[in-house]
């Protein structure tokens, strides 16, 4: 994936400052550093009847893109399915990283063990690929393509929103 170019976004109202004002855009990388470290994701989808569906989730960025899995039949499973479109951020609301993009499921057989390994080794557990039975657990996986981060100390001069092509 190539780095994203940031950008001051449009927050009317907000008091924000403009793309040469505060301490400047926020880099790439910083937001990767979040995104690694979060413990938690919160995945929001649409239901069939457009109501919202907010869930945690365990989850490994690697590769430029979120990895998590779910049970076939959850919600979040299934409303996936049937539209991948969904947000995402990170469980810190000092630091919030915040990505869309639409889900893919992932059955290839290397790229399931090797989330199996990267989960297993932040979260301290001993899965095995097994458990992700396609019959039983979907493997997700969300390329950005767009991306909205800002830090609470710095609230009005760094807001910053990455677009990614492709």
């Amino acid at each position: 994936m190539e780095t994203p170019k940031p950008t001051r976004p449009y927050m009317p109202g907000y008091g924000t400052k403009g793309p040469t004002e505060g301490r400047g855009l926020l880099p790439w990388s910083w937001a990767e550093d979040r995104l690694t470290r979060s413990h938690d994701y919160w995945i929001a989808t649409a239901r069939p009847d457009g109501r919202p569906h907010l869930m945690p989730v365990w989850g490994v960025w690697d590769d430029g893109a979120l990895w998590f899995s779910s049970g076939v039949g959850s919600r979040k499973a299934r409303n996936l399915r049937a539209d991948g479109r969904c947000s995402i951020a990170t469980d810190n609301a000092w630091e919030p990283v915040v990505i869309e993009g639409t889900a893919e499921v992932i059955t290839d057989h290397d790229a399931l063990v090797r989330y199996t390994s990267l989960e297993n080794e932040k979260y301290n557990t001993d899965y095995t690929v097994d458990f992700l039975d396609p019959s039983a657990n979907a493997m997700f996986r969300v390329v950005p393509s767009w991306a909205f981060s800002l830090t609470e100390d710095d609230f009005e001069g760094s807001p910053t929103r990455w677009s990614f092509d492709g």
